[in-house]
């Protein structure tokens, strides 16, 4: 199961002098992890490092230190953490101690996983789009099994013989949502499942 972020969340600790500051957020897009990345970054740090995973997309950035010390290792906390559409950005001052290619890592991925483990996530629960459609007799019946299968109206539009809803709902409901869809039109409904999604 993977997890997204329910909010901004911040980590802060210090290594040798120099001090890191982990904060992690949501994003649904890269774009919105770009945005977040833009938002939070302090000009006057050494480093603004990050990460971030959207489903298969994924950037990361050293921002300065040496290859493959920071950005990666902060995208491995992420995976590390089963998190997805999440950005978190490694915000270092540098305090005179160099702390190593291996220190860098651990200082990096250890104040990122840290953030992560720290922050309240939300299970990501695959959804599947559905395209339903019934005459206006069996709407509110329809209708009101909505909820109980966390079923939400991505669009509805009427036409002069009845109406069409396009459906967001768990994956795992759509086979016991759509059998009883033909029940409760009697089978004058149709519901399949959106290909375009």
């Amino acid at each position: 199961m993977l997890y997204t972020l329910d909010g901004l969340h911040t980590h802060e600790e210090e290594i040798k002098k120099s001090r890191f500051l982990a904060m992690a957020g949501p994003a649904a897009s890269a774009d919105e992890a770009l945005d977040f990345i833009a938002t939070h970054s302090v000009a006057s740090a050494t480093h603004n490092c990050w990460a971030y995973r959207v489903g298969d997309a994924y950037r990361f950035n050293d921002d300065g230190e040496p290859g493959g010390t920071a950005g990666r290792p902060i995208l491995q906390a992420i995976d590390g953490q089963q998190c997805d559409r999440a950005v978190v950005l490694v915000i270092r001052w540098f305090g005179g101690i160099k702390l190593g290619s291996g220190g860098l890592v651990r200082a990096y991925g250890g104040a990122a996983a840290q953030c992560l483990r720290l922050g309240s996530k939300t299970p990501i629960v695959p959804r599947t789009v559905l395209v339903c459609r019934c005459p206006f007799g069996d709407m509110a019946l329809v209708q009101s099994k909505f909820p109980s299968f966390d079923a939400a109206v991505a669009g509805e539009t009427f036409d002069a013989e009845g109406v069409s809803w396009r459906l967001a709902l768990p994956s795992e409901q759509v086979d016991a949502f759509m059998a009883l869809f033909v029940d409760l039109t009697r089978g004058r409904g149709d519901a399949r499942i959106d290909e375009g999604r």
